[in-house]
C-alpha cells in the first residue's frame, strides 16, 4: 500500500487516537509519543489485510498506552505528588456554539486527576468503553482478562470516576465566578473569596522537580483563600483562556508562563482548582491560544 495513501488514512483517525491516549496518559506529549509508535507500527504491517483500519489503529494505540503505563509504574517508585495532568489550553474568545462544541468533547481536569488513580487496565477498560464504546470482549484481549473480568475492571474504575466533580456547563458564567475569585485575591478580600468557594474546595499545585515550593494540595475554603491572597502576584498578568473546556487562566510573570491554572465550577462555586507550575512540562505544551490574543 502506498505510504502517502497510508498515511492519509491515519490521519484521518489521528483525532480520535490522540483522545484515546490523551484520556489514558493525561500527557499530551506522552500521547503524541503513543501515536508515533501507532505509526511506525502500521506502517511496518500489511495494511491491505487489515479490515477495519479504526478498530485496528485503535487496539494499537490503547496497547501502546497501557504498556506505557505500566512501565509509568514500574520507574516511579514514589510518584512525584500531587500530580497535575496536562492542561489543554484553547482561546476563551470562542463562539457560544463552540464553547458547546469543545465542552462536550473535553474531559476535565478533575475526571482526569481521578483518571490518574486507577490501575492501568481499569484506566483502559474505563476509557476504551464508556468513552469511545469499544466493546468488552475487545478491550479482553488487550488486558488478557475474561469479558466478564473486563466488565468489573471498568465497574471499579466507574465507581471512582463517580467522585469526580461535574463541572457547570455554562462557561460565561464559570468566568464570572473565576474572575471574581481573581479579584478578591488581589484585593486581599478574604471573605469575598471564601463566597466563591465550596467549603470543601481542593487546590492541587504542581511544580514538579523544577519548583518542589510551588508543589501543594490545600483543602478547606478559608485555607484556599488564605493561600490564594499570600500568594497574589500583583505583577502578574492573567490570560483568560479554556482548560479542558473550562475557565481557566494562564498567569504570565515577567514575560514568562509561570503556571496554568484550571478551575472546576460546580453548583455555582469553585469546587476544584488544578494548578501547574512546572515549567519544563509548561514549555511543551501547546499555548498557541495565547498568541491569538
Amino acid at each position: 500500500m502506498n505510504e502517502d495513501f497510508l498515511a492519509a488514512q491515519f490521519g484521518e483517525h489521528r483525532d480520535r487516537l490522540h483522545a484515546v491516549a490523551y484520556r489514558m496518559l493525561g500527557s499530551g506529549t506522552e500521547a503524541d509519543d503513543a501515536l508515533q509508535e501507532t505509526w511506525l507500527r502500521l506502517s511496518r504491517s500489511d495494511a491491505s489485510s487489515i479490515e477495519n483500519l479504526g478498530g485496528w489503529l485503535t487496539t494499537v494505540t490503547a496497547r501502546v498506552c497501557l504498556n506505557m503505563l505500566r512501565s509509568r509504574r514500574t520507574r516511579r517508585e514514589e510518584p512525584l505528588e500531587p500530580h497535575v495532568p496536562d492542561p489543554v489550553v484553547q482561546r476563551a474568545e470562542a463562539v457560544e456554539p463552540e464553547h458547546e462544541a469543545v465542552l462536550a468533547d473535553s474531559v476535565g481536569l478533575a475526571l482526569l486527576v481521578v483518571l490518574e488513580t486507577l490501575d492501568p487496565a481499569e484506566r483502559l477498560a474505563f476509557v476504551l468503553h464508556d468513552m469511545f464504546a469499544v466493546p468488552f470482549d475487545e478491550i479482553a484481549e488487550m488486558v488478557d482478562r475474561s469479558p466478564e473480568a473486563t466488565r468489573q475492571l471498568a465497574s471499579r474504575a466507574r465507581r471512582r470516576v463517580q467522585q469526580a466533580s461535574v463541572p457547570d456547563t455554562d462557561v460565561p458564567r464559570q468566568r464570572e465566578i473565576v474572575d471574581a475569585f481573581f479579584a478578591a485575591a488581589r484585593g486581599g478580600d478574604l471573605e469575598a473569596l471564601v463566597a466563591v468557594l465550596d467549603p470543601d474546595v481542593v487546590v492541587r499545585s504542581d511544580g514538579g522537580t523544577a519548583r518542589p515550593q510551588a508543589s501543594v494540595v490545600a483543602r478547606g475554603a478559608r485555607s484556599v483563600a488564605r493561600r490564594a491572597i499570600a500568594f497574589s502576584q500583583p505583577g502578574a498578568t492573567l490570560h483568560p483562556v479554556l482548560v479542558n473546556g473550562s475557565a481557566g487562566v494562564v498567569v504570565v510573570l515577567d514575560g514568562e508562563v509561570f503556571s496554568i491554572l484550571g478551575f472546576t465550577v460546580a453548583g455555582g462555586k469553585i469546587v476544584e482548582i488544578d494548578a501547574l507550575a512546572d515549567p519544563e512540562r509548561i514549555a511543551q505544551l501547546d499555548l498557541s491560544a495565547l498568541d491569538a490574543r
